[in-house]
């Protein structure tokens, strides 16, 4: 699944999958609510494979994620971000917005192997390294996040306060 983290058919609408702070289409004060975790909610049923990738920032991982959900003998769900237009940046610079979402830990890469638990290991695998940018950095290089500093800084910094 591709997500863009918005309703991109439909010219960039908020959806659930759209993060706290962001501003898009029917959220013009920034979306004060959080997003709606879809790995988590798939991880609560048994026996299905899920995982988190960003080919544009770790493309070995986005490769061995697809083997091995490949070789899952059930249902496997591989959640990629994919950053889109409506996110406001130039999409030229798609690999540059991955490597960002993953290193602010706005996009934590990660596979949940239900085999795992049947070794007696933890199925969840966290594959992002520690924060290494802070999260603001991030969000301030996307015109959705940073647009609400101009027409609202202490509503932009109570939610980024809040996402972060």
């Amino acid at each position: 699944m591709l997500d863009t983290e918005v309703y991109s058919n439909t010219g960039g609408q908020t959806s659930k999958a759209t993060p706290r702070g962001a501003v898009a289409k029917f959220s013009a004060s920034g979306k004060a609510t959080a997003k709606k975790d879809l790995a988590r909610i798939a991880m609560i049923y048994e026996g299905v494979y899920v995982a988190h990738v960003a080919y544009g920032a770790k493309d070995v991982h986005t490769l061995h994620t697809f083997l091995e959900a490949e070789s899952y003998p059930g249902p496997s769900l591989i959640i990629a971000y994919a950053p889109c237009i409506a996110h406001g940046v130039d999409m030229s610079h798609n690999h540059r917005q991955q490597n960002l979402a993953v290193d602010s830990g706005h996009w934590p890469l990660f596979r949940f192997d239900p085999r795992k638990a049947e070794q007696g290991v933890n199925p969840l695998k966290l594959d992002s390294k520690p924060a290494s940018i802070d999260y603001a950095d991030f969000v301030k290089s996307e015109t959705r996040f940073n647009m609400l500093w101009n027409t609202s800084p202490d509503r932009a910094d109570a939610l980024l306060s809040q996402a972060s």
